[in-house]
């Protein structure tokens, strides 16, 4: 290698193409939201049908991120990107049919016609972040790591935030909810191929990528899987001996609960507690996810510095998480007590903000804790964090109609309460090993 030469940047490459990949994954989830009032009159949801309609989606999506990560370790992270990406295209644009389906197909029941074309475009789309953060394991330099995991997340509060945007144009552009899937579809398609063109599993694989640069990825990555082939015995279920990566998945419960509670339920709280129209919701759709847009990327670049100045990842990690997460609580347990519309969305834009901050810190731990299983520990982190994708949904969908839309943050709260308790407990780095005698597994908590 000539020690003169300057490091490529290719993988900053591939960390954009991803986050814009998975921000269309995140406006094909979230666009439903805005066509609200279209499919409800279309098939004559009530507010708990709806919210079940919603929810569906969380079912499929919990158990393609368990898949998705162990196929990412087993077959590339680049086959699960290709063949996730397609599917959840094409049952973007089945979206148009699922009510048909359900009313000749499922006995009249155009609920249960949502219900299984949702369960399978959640299971499409479920693989992505356990693959973003198998990626990011791959191709980030080591003292880039958080901030690194920050961009692939960006697309998180950056697709919601497109979301309002790109459905309310798409919908008064076409006139139709069904146009609207059948444009988002086939963009997600388009792009899909072109990531299939430009990206290998490894860094080493692609000729884009110099010496200098693939020198400075694999930086101390020897010292950090020294124990690479005995960590590849671990079995999936050793995942549940580490307490570390059981409370950070709690932790990332609570992030989730936030998130999909914002991204399913907003516009229509919005509607009916003060009156918007949709062609206002294309921005005030907007201004909850601004500051978390700005807040994902600060949160990696702040966990990154904790760590370099502390040399702690209890710190880098667990505290700061937990600390964001206290005050993520009390910005929902303010937003259910608020009455001005302008008070409600300047609380809830804070507390999605400050829920933003540590989402890189999860997916962190699991690289600190296990990089070796990256792909299928991610999986089973997020599995357990997307039950929050079916309850946040439902159990909003449920409370509202019982005790009114402020019992929905406070149950918010309650979620992100339980995230604060649950990193408190995490451990960064001390994780599932395997033991020296005759192959017995132990964890070091």
């Amino acid at each position: 290698m000539n020690p003169l030469q300057e490091p490529s940047r290719y993988r900053f490459t591939i960390f954009f193409l991803i986050v814009i990949i998975a921000m269309i994954n995140y406006i094909d989830r979230g666009a439903i939201a805005y066509a609200a009032d279209s499919i409800i009159g279309e098939y004559g949801f009530d507010r708990a049908g709806w919210g079940a309609v919603l929810g569906y989606f969380g079912y499929g999506y919990m158990f393609g991120a368990l898949i998705g990560g162990a196929l990412a370790d087993r077959v590339g992270a680049k086959r699960v990107w290709v063949v996730a990406g397609t599917a959840w295209s094409l049952f973007a644009i089945l979206m148009i049919w699922a009510g048909d389906i359900g009313l000749a197909v499922f006995g009249g029941s155009a609920l249960t016609g949502f219900a299984m074309v949702r369960v399978l475009f959640g299971f499409s789309e479920g693989p992505a972040y356990s693959i973003i953060n198998k990626t990011v394991s791959a191709w980030a330099a080591p003292s880039e790591r958080g901030f690194a995991v920050s961009i692939g997340l960006l697309s998180t509060p950056l697709g919601a935030l497109l979301t309002a945007p790109v459905a309310v144009g798409l919908l008064m552009l076409t006139g139709s909810w069904r146009s609207m899937y059948i444009v988002l579809g086939v963009l997600g398609l388009v792009l899909i191929a072109l990531f299939a063109r430009i990206y290998t599993n490894r860094p080493e694989d692609n000729p884009k990528v110099n010496a200098a640069e693939l020198a400075l990825i694999q930086a101390n990555r020897p010292a950090a899987l020294a124990n690479a082939d005995a960590a590849e015995a671990l079995p999936w279920w050793s995942f549940f001996r580490s307490r570390t990566l059981f409370f950070n998945s709690i932790g990332y419960f609570s992030f989730m609960y936030v998130n999909f509670m914002l991204l399913t339920w907003t516009p229509k709280y919005l509607r009916d507690e003060f009156g918007f129209s949709l062609s206002s919701l294309w921005y005030i759709g907007m201004i909850p996810w601004v500051g978390a847009c700005f807040t994902v990327l600060l949160g990696g670049r702040i966990s990154d510095w904790l760590y370099k100045r502390t040399g702690k990842l209890v710190i880098a990690r667990s505290w700061f998480a937990a600390a964001c997460l206290l005050l993520t609580t009390l910005c929902f347990l303010a937003v259910s007590q608020a009455h001005s519309v302008w008070a409600v969305i300047a609380l809830m834009t804070l507390g999605n903000a400050l829920n933003a901050l540590p989402n890189s810190v999860y997916w962190a731990v699991v690289i600190d804790t296990a990089p070796s299983r990256v792909g299928t520990f991610s999986g089973i982190m997020h599995f357990i964090a997307n039950i929050a994708a079916v309850l946040a949904p439902t159990l909003t969908g449920i409370l509202s109609a019982k005790y009114g839309y402020s019992s929905m943050f406070i149950a918010t709260a309650v979620a992100t309460m339980i995230g604060v308790l649950a990193m408190l407990q995490v451990r960064p780095g001390v994780g599932p090993r395997i033991s020296t005698k005759a192959g017995q597994f132990a964890t070091k908590v």
